[in-house]
């Protein structure tokens, strides 16, 4: 019970705060509204943004490790914050600083969605949405993009799972047996939850020799 009621105070502070930020954004207060980000940062996990920056996705995961388990909730509060802190970069015009907050906050936006995380807390599908479309133009972590594709195939967006596949196949990073686990799976869903995840039985059956086909030209020629 404490840290259900923990998560729901973190939860409305992080409310206000956003609510704060977007009217500081609206005023071009940069400084103002990381200011309000970091002290959030302090309150519920004892960081700054300026360390909480310089770790690694796993790093951040390891922060969250309580027994034998993560505590996935606390850790989607964490993308929540790193995400706000990109859009706060984002409407200064700030790339640089905008991206790897982004891409941090999809990685722990998926790893807490696959791994039990309350998905209405924080309205976590949409999250994840919004953080795609914020950084559609550019490639994602290969670590990334393979919790994507096991993300879109929990959800039933099988379409988005194959091209998940594809994008790690272009970096060099799909095993053969990877993709071929994947349609098989597929392969055992009803027809139409297949339709309704935009990829449908015969696309299945035909991706699958695709798939098969592609890897062994490129065991014949070694490219």
């Amino acid at each position: 019970m404490f840290r259900r009621d923990y998560i729901v105070r973190m939860i409305e502070d992080m409310t206000g705060m956003i609510a704060k930020v977007f009217v500081l954004k609206q005023e071009r207060k940069t400084t103002e509204a990381l200011w309000e980000v970091d002290e959030l940062l302090n309150k519920h996990f004892r960081l700054n943004s300026r360390l909480l920056n310089s770790l690694s996705v796993e790093d951040i995961i390891e922060m969250f490790r309580l027994g034998g388990g993560i505590e996935v909730d606390k850790l989607q509060g964490m993308a929540r914050l790193l995400y706000e802190e990109g859009t706060i970069y984002a409407a200064a015009g700030n790339l640089p600083e905008l991206l790897p907050r982004l891409m941090k906050a999809l990685h722990l936006y998926l790893y807490a969605a696959l791994h039990g995380a309350d998905r209405e807390l924080l309205g976590l599908p949409k999250e994840i949405d919004d953080c795609l479309k914020d950084i559609e133009a550019y490639r994602l972590p290969v670590k990334t993009e393979r919790l994507l594709m096991s993300y879109m195939e929990s959800v039933g967006r099988y379409g988005k799972a194959e091209d998940s596949l594809y994008r790690l196949m272009e970096q060099g990073k799909a095993t053969e047996k990877e993709g071929e686990e994947l349609y098989d799976r597929l392969l055992e869903k009803d027809p139409g939850e297949l339709e309704r995840g935009n990829l449908p039985l015969e696309e299945v059956r035909q991706g699958r020799q695709e798939w098969l086909k592609l890897n062994r030209q490129t065991k014949e020629t070694g490219v």
